[in-house]
C-alpha cells in the first residue's frame, strides 16, 4: 500500500503482510517522524484503486531446477562451512548452565582461550559498560559487573568475528550485521527489561545471533540476485517473503539450524525460529521480544535519524504490529523510549570495539 505523510508530503510504500488489516493504527513517519494514521478498517474494494498497488505476480523460479525439499537439504549440509562456536565459549555456557557451579569455575574454563579472554575484558572495559580501563581480569569482571553479564561478554566476544562478514546477497558490507545485531540484542534486553526481566541475559543473546541464518543462505541469495531484484522491483516485498517465495524456506528457520550447529539452548532456537513470525510459536515471550526490537531498530534506521543503526535495505517496510505490542506491554512512548537508548549503547558499544 502506498501511504503518504501530511506533514511532510513524503510517500513511500509497506507491504500488506505488514499491516493489521481490519484495524486502525499510528506509527511515525519515517522522514519527520510526524504521526501517521491509517485506517485499515475500510474494505480494499471500497478504497481508491489509485493509492493501492497491485502486488507482484507470483511465479516459478526458472534459475532453479531443484525442488525447494532438496535445495534445503543441500545446504544444511553446508553447515559444516561455518565458523564453529568456540569450545571454551560451550564449555563455559555448560559450567555456568549448572547450578552447582560458580565464578572460580567459569574463569578457569576462559582463561584457557587467550584470545577469548582478551576480547572479554576489552568489551568489559568499554563505555558500554561504563568500565573504561578498570577491569583487569575476568574474576574482577564477575565481581565489578555480576555473574550473569559474564555470560553476555562470553555472547558478544564469541560472535563478533562470527557477524562481522561482508555479505553480498543481502547487500552487508563488513560490520553491517554485527552492528544491526548488537542493535536487537541491545533491544531486547530493554523489552525484556520491562515484561520479564528474567529473560534479560537470554534476550540479550538471542538478538545478537537472531540474524545468523543469512551467514548460511547468503550465497544462495547472490546466486540468484536477478531474481531476488525482480520480485522486490515493486518496493513492496521484504526480503523475508522473497526468500519464502523463490526457496520455499526463510533466513529465520535456517537461523535454527545454525543455533543447532552451534549448540545453542532450545529457547534460543526456537525463539530465532519464530522472530519474523512470532503470533505462530505458542506464545513465546522471547520470540515477541526478538520480533519487537528488530522492528524498533528497522524502523529507528528508516527515520534516519538515528546513525547507522539497522542495515537492511528494506527498513521502510518494518512496522510493529500492534497485537505484538499489545502482548510486550508496550505504546508508542516506550517505542521512542527504547530507540533512544538502543542509539545510545550502539554508541558507546561499536564507537570502541568496532565489528571485532
Amino acid at each position: 500500500m502506498k501511504v503518504s505523510c501530511a506533514s511532510c508530503i513524503k510517500t513511500f510504500n509497506i507491504p500488506d503482510e505488514k499491516l493489521p488489516m481490519g484495524k486502525k493504527v499510528s506509527f511515525p513517519c519515517p522522514n519527520c517522524r510526524e504521526k501517521i494514521t491509517l485506517d485499515l478498517r475500510i474494505k480494499p474494494s471500497d478504497e481508491d484503486p489509485d493509492l493501492i498497488e497491485k502486488p507482484a505476480p507470483a511465479r516459478s523460479d526458472p534459475k532453479t531446477d531443484i525442488g525447494s525439499r532438496a535445495l534445503k537439504e543441500k545446504i544444511l549440509r553446508k553447515l559444516g562451512d561455518l565458523p564453529a562456536m568456540p569450545q571454551v565459549v560451550l564449555k563455559a555456557r555448560q559450567v555456568m548452565a549448572d547450578p552447582n557451579s560458580g565464578v572460580r569455575d567459569v574463569v578457569k574454563v576462559i582463561e584457557t582461550d587467550q584470545a577469548i579472554t582478551t576480547k572479554i575484558l576489552k568489551i568489559a572495559n568499554s563505555a558500554f559498560y561504563g568500565m573504561s580501563g578498570k577491569i583487569s581480569s575476568i574474576h574482577h569482571a564477575s565481581v565489578i559487573l555480576g555473574y550473569n553479564v559474564i555470560g553476555e561478554l562470553i555472547t558478544l566476544a564469541s560472535s563478533s568475528g562470527l557477524l562481522d562478514r561482508v555479505l553480498k546477497g543481502y547487500g552487508l558490507g563488513a560490520g553491517d550485521l554485527w552492528l544491526h545485531s548488537m542493535s536487537v540484542a541491545i533491544g531486547s534486553r530493554l523489552i525484556a527489561a520491562r515484561k520479564n526481566p528474567a529473560l534479560e541475559e537470554t534476550s540479550f543473546s538471542a538478538g545478537l545471533i537472531h540474524d545468523a541464518g543469512k551467514l548460511v543462505l547468503d550465497k544462495y541469495v547472490l546466486e540468484r540476485k536477478e531474481d531476488f531484484d525482480e520480485f522486490m522491483e515493486h518496493g513492496r516485498e521484504t526480503f523475508m517473503s522473497a526468500e519464502q517465495h523463490i526457496f520455499g524456506f526463510n533466513h529465520a528457520e535456517f537461523g535454527f539450524d545454525v543455533c543447532k550447529h552451534w549448540k545453542i539452548p532450545d529457547d534460543i532456537s526456537v525463539a530465532i525460529n519464530h522472530h519474523h513470525t512470532p503470533a505462530k510459536s505458542s506464545g513465546i515471550e522471547l520470540a515477541y521480544i526478538i520480533y519487537a526490537a528488530d522492528a524498533i531498530v528497522n524502523m529507528a534506521g528508516a527515520m534516519a535519524k538515528m546513525g547507522g543503526i539497522g542495515a537492511s535495505i528494506e527498513n521502510l517496510m518494518y512496522m510493529i504490529d500492534e497485537r505484538a505490542m499489545k502482548f510486550l506491554g508496550l505504546n508508542e512512548a516506550d517505542i521512542g523510549t527504547i530507540m533512544g537508548d538502543i542509539k545510545e549503547s550502539v554508541g558507546k558499544m561499536a564507537g570502541e570495539l568496532g565489528a571485532g
